[in-house]
């Protein structure tokens, strides 16, 4: 007999988002498996939830811990895999355990919850019919590439701080203006924000020091694409 797997959601931003069988699975589970124990502490102290055993497992680790996570199983342990916020393996870790437990035929169960994507999407008023492209590329020619060969529709990135600005002027400078952005900051938290324009219009609204969680939604009706010369990209 084997232990079993629970792929549970979390929230995004604001802890009553929480499911109550997201509840009840971190409650019974033995071990839950998180990207960063601190912020998931935070989590389980706000539920009252003591004493659990906590697992790092996040893109650094990956590959010992999802080892380590079938050992688990394989001694009858049950384990609740989350992320720091939303949906794991949406732009998080744990697509590698989840294929691994396929093939091996271990018993798992997801525990839907809150997604930045989806929440996103549902605000922007663009069209759901969208590509997730998940974070954009880090090197400078890689993501002008990743954007030129965009065709027409709806996509979304989730954006780190020090990217928004970057991933803007590349926009811009691809589009010419005939893009339309929405973009999402800190989703569901007290400071939630949402910002719509052009990507220049957005360059020029953004302060000076950029923090917090953002999705950025950009719509192409019509492409209009120019030759980028990569190292005016500065």
């Amino acid at each position: 007999m084997t232990g079993k797997l629970y792929i549970v959601g979390t929230p995004i931003g604001n802890l009553k988002d929480i499911t109550l069988r997201a509840i009840e699975t971190l409650k019974i589970v033995d071990y839950i498996a998180c990207e960063d124990t601190r912020t998931t502490k935070v989590l389980l102290n706000y539920l009252d939830i003591r004493g659990k055993k906590l697992i790092s497992y996040h893109n650094f680790n990956e590959l010992p811990s999802t080892k380590g996570i079938i050992e688990l199983l394989k001694n009858n342990n049950s384990v609740a895999l989350v992320s720091d916020a939303g949906m794991p393996i949406i732009a998080d870790p744990g697509f590698n355990l989840l294929k691994e437990i396929k093939e091996i035929g271990f018993d798992f169960e997801v525990i839907p919850g809150v997604s930045a994507l989806t929440t996103s999407i549902a605000i922007s008023g663009f069209n759901s019919n969208f590509t997730f492209l998940g974070f954009p590329k880090n090197k400078k020619e890689a993501m002008t590439n990743q954007i030129k060969n965009i065709n027409s529709g709806t996509y979304v990135f989730f954006i780190a701080p020090h990217k928004l600005l970057f991933t803007l002027e590349i926009l811009d400078q691809v589009f010419k203006g005939t893009e339309k952005i929405f973009i999402a900051k800190e989703l569901t938290k007290k400071f939630e924000e949402h910002f719509y324009g052009t990507a220049s219009e957005l360059i020029s609204r953004m302060p000076a020091t950029i923090k917090g969680e953002f999705t950025l939604i950009f719509s192409i009706e019509k492409i209009k694409k120019e030759k980028i010369n990569k190292y005016k990209l500065i």
